[in-house]
């Protein structure tokens, strides 16, 4: 709009505000305050808040970037990232900043730190999201796996579940019940190895979730594990192809229903290794898999009935 155009159509000098046109409802005139345009006379509305839908340029694009918009929302903060946070030592241009100011945005922190929490609620959503996030990342696991177990966590506390159970271990269980859900092989173990409570712990508060809350958790499948003990034990593809054979056919076949599903896999892989004699200790196999000599000893000697192997 060019300086002629904005005085044609009446703009105040006083208030910034742009006078146009007329009301189509009672005639009087228009006026434009902020993005909103409404009449004078009647008070009618004619445009609230206008959105600009044209994309931008690639130049502004290349140049702003995320900047334009913000990072994006996540499950992974209590606030789902909407939160403010208080630089260190220097500016947003990068230039350092005097100590004084250093010491000034310190105390800012402080007290940001003390106010960023509106309940006790809040508090121990904020602390059991960070637990998450941590394992999620010893353990190496995607981004959307980590918000899937935030929502675990959060329709938990929804469900007051963390009442007289502790927070690290009903975030430990989310964990372990988003990798159920995924059709992933971590154990309770392993999130235990990076979890900072015990193993019944995780163990009661999953029992408690997948109850209470009906998680879509499907049975595990045994040839799903093969892969993983071979690659420890450092077993040709051959042997992995043929032990996840079998543990394929034991499925089919119901063979080993309501055992441990690594322990199967384990007792698949002990049938290959003595078959074409491999230099693999049973306690070898017992240390990668998790489970006991004795856990190998007893799904080999019932694979080996019920399959004629």
């Amino acid at each position: 709009m060019t300086t002629r155009d904005i005085y044609d159509s009446g703009f105040d000098e006083d208030d910034g505000r742009t006078i146009q046109g007329t009301c189509p409802d009672c005639e009087g005139r228009l006026r434009t305050d902020s993005g909103e345009t409404a009449c004078t006379v009647c008070g009618l509305v004619i445009e609230d808040r206008p959105f600009d839908f044209e994309e931008p340029s690639a130049e502004i694009s290349d140049t702003l970037g995320r900047n334009r918009t913000g990072a994006p929302l996540t499950e992974r903060r209590h606030d789902r990232g909407l939160s403010s946070e208080i630089g260190f030592g220097t500016d947003a241009k990068g230039n350092t900043l005097s100590a004084k100011k250093r010491r000034q945005l310190g105390r800012l922190r402080r007290e940001h730190g003390r106010a960023r929490w509106g309940s006790k609620a809040e508090r121990n959503l904020g602390i059991g999201l960070s637990e998450i996030s941590r394992m999620g990342s010893a353990l190496e696991l995607p981004k959307s796996l980590q918000d899937e177990a935030c929502r675990h966590f959060r329709q938990a506390q929804d469900a007051d579940l963390l009442t007289g159970r502790s927070i690290e271990a009903m975030a430990s269980a989310s964990v372990y019940a988003a990798c159920r859900e995924d059709g992933r092989i971590e154990t309770i173990e392993d999130v235990a190895a990076v979890a900072r409570v015990e193993t019944v712990a995780i163990t009661n508060a999953y029992n408690v979730m997948n109850r209470e809350l009906g998680l879509a958790v499907r049975p595990r499948n045994p040839a799903a594990f093969v892969p993983r003990l071979c690659s420890e034990l450092g077993l040709e593809l051959c042997v992995e192809r043929r032990a996840r054979a079998l543990a394929k056919r034991a499925t089919a076949e119901g063979v080993g229903i309501g055992c441990q599903p690594v322990g199967v896999a384990a007792g698949c892989l002990a049938i290959v290794i003595e078959d074409d004699g491999i230099a693999v200790t049973q306690s070898d196999l017992a240390g990668v898999a998790g489970v006991s000599i004795e856990t190998i000893r007893a799904r080999r000697d019932q694979l080996r009935e019920e399959l004629d192997r």
